[in-house]
């Protein structure tokens, strides 16, 4: 059972991270179940790189939203849950447009959560991106 739901992760997002939302939300939670999770990047002009694409910048930010959201959902209010180590493969060039974010837990242990993010373009099921991500979770005692 999730610990948190979308409206909860949102809200305790927009609380300790109101920096995110600075020139408009842009990150969206299209739903969380049990072990995954679908995210959306509106991407607008500020990610964009030359060539009319989606930055790269851009889509590690995702990967790595993506995994906090997922963490959040599944442990609770960890705010202080910090990333370790994130990896992103590019693939191919992905449209300008939404993208969409498939989060998953490969592994999830008492200190540490291991999570891939498949990246794709709104519409179309081709991967653009695939990234992982361990985030290391802090002791009990500092939940917010």
């Amino acid at each position: 059972m999730l610990k948190m739901g979308e409206q909860q992760v949102q809200e305790l997002l927009d609380e300790q991270f109101p920096q995110l939302n600075i020139g408009g939300r842009c990150f969206f939670i299209d739903w969380i179940k049990k072990g995954e999770a679908m995210l959306r990047l509106k991407a607008d002009e500020r990610h964009l790189r030359p060539g009319g694409t989606v930055s790269g910048p851009a889509m590690m930010s995702l990967s790595d939203y993506a995994a906090y959201v997922l963490i959040l959902a599944e442990l609770g209010p960890v705010a202080l849950a910090v990333t370790t180590s994130l990896n992103i493969n590019f693939l191919s060039k992905p449209a300008p447009g939404d993208i969409l974010a498939h989060v998953k837990i490969l592994k999830s242990g008492r200190r540490l959560v291991v999570v891939e993010v498949d990246i794709t373009s709104n519409g179309n099921d081709n991967l653009v991106a695939h990234a992982t991500a361990t985030y290391s979770i802090p002791p009990v005692k500092s939940l917010v």
